[in-house]
């Protein structure tokens, strides 16, 4: 099979194509035919991938295609069912062992790229919106990256609680895909300058919850824009530095939270019961997954580099190429959905 593959060259990370053994399913595994693996920012910190799971590594998180065999013991999958995956290394291949306990059955009115789509960013936003900062209609959030892919589905989530969305971009364009997500008011910010607008937005109270994905530059900021009890959900730790929190520091009483994606999915039947949500609202046209670019399995490279540089917003997926005919009863979606 192919796969991207990481090493070092005089420090410096490299992404290359290339051929590798095919994986063998082990007791609870099954093997997978890759259709689509997800691109996520995660997958850009490539020298913490290098020196935690060793060189040469695979990268990618998530993904979805065909069971192609089954391991020991496995009777949840049969050979030919669509499946996704979540939290399993190595994605960025055109094979892969995939423990049952991270795998979810396909509806059949789901399109395979739609599922590989959403497992990663539809599930944290799920977690966020649902459990770490739970709010009522009514209530005010600011959402950092609003354009992005987890910006996104978190305003569409917040959305259909009636909650009021400020939304946060860097540039100009991206203004209109905030506000086709739900962004009530869009603000245009590559830093900390939003607190003025916020407050003014808001009467001077602040907003309930920010949902922050900025990394350091971004966190006392958002800090000083919410509201007495208000919530900070932080998710920027690939972001630059994490910031230092002295309690005495905090401008008021408020919570801080660190949302542990993990957290959300500690059982597969909680992993099935999320995805069955989130499911059910791209069904019913609630949710709208944005796959936005799309590159071959090959050009992996050139997916990191767009991605870091912050001009994408939705989903950014790789391809392997796998036929249509060979994944699935239902039809393949268009870039943009």
């Amino acid at each position: 099979m192919r796969a991207i593959v990481g090493g070092q060259l005089d420090g410096v990370v490299q992404l290359e194509l290339k051929e590798r053994p095919d994986p063998e399913p082990g007791p609870g595994e099954v093997l997978v035919d890759v259709a689509h693996a997800g691109v996520n920012f995660m997958d850009t910190a490539a020298g913490t991938l290098g020196a935690t799971r060793g060189v040469p590594f695979v990268p990618g998180v998530e993904g979805a295609g065909r069971v192609a065999a089954l391991g020991e013991g496995v009777t949840e999958f049969a050979v030919g069912d669509r499946v996704a995956w979540i939290s399993v290394w190595g994605s960025y291949a055109e094979r892969l062992a995939v423990p049952v306990a991270n795998a979810v059955p396909l509806p059949d009115d789901i399109p395979t790229d739609v599922a590989a789509a959403t497992m990663m960013q539809g599930l944290t936003a799920h977690h966020f919106v649902n459990e770490v900062a739970p709010l009522n209609a009514g209530d005010t959030a600011l959402v950092h990256a609003a354009a992005g892919g987890v910006g996104r589905t978190v305003s569409q989530l917040l959305t259909l609680r009636g909650v009021r969305v400020i939304g946060l971009v860097s540039r100009e364009e991206k203004v209109p895909v905030a506000k086709a997500a739900g962004a009530d008011e869009v603000l245009i910010s590559s830093g900390g300058d939003f607190i003025d607008r916020v407050r003014e937005l808001t009467g001077g109270e602040g907003v309930h919850a920010v949902f922050d994905g900025g990394g350091a530059s971004t966190f006392q900021p958002s800090l000083d824009v919410l509201r007495r009890v208000g919530t900070h959900v932080w998710y920027g730790p690939l972001i630059g530095e994490v910031p230092t929190v002295n309690l005495f520091d905090l401008p008021k009483s408020i919570r801080l939270s660190y949302a542990v994606y993990s957290d959300h999915i500690p059982t597969r039947e909680l992993l099935l019961k999320h995805t069955s949500d989130l499911f059910d609202k791209i069904r019913d046209g609630k949710l709208h997954i944005d796959i936005t670019r799309r590159y071959p399995l090959g050009e992996a490279r050139q997916a990191h580099a767009d991605i870091t540089s912050r001009a994408t917003t939705g989903k950014l997926l790789l391809d392997t190429g796998l036929s249509d005919t060979e994944l699935s009863d239902t039809e393949p979606s268009g870039t943009g959905r």
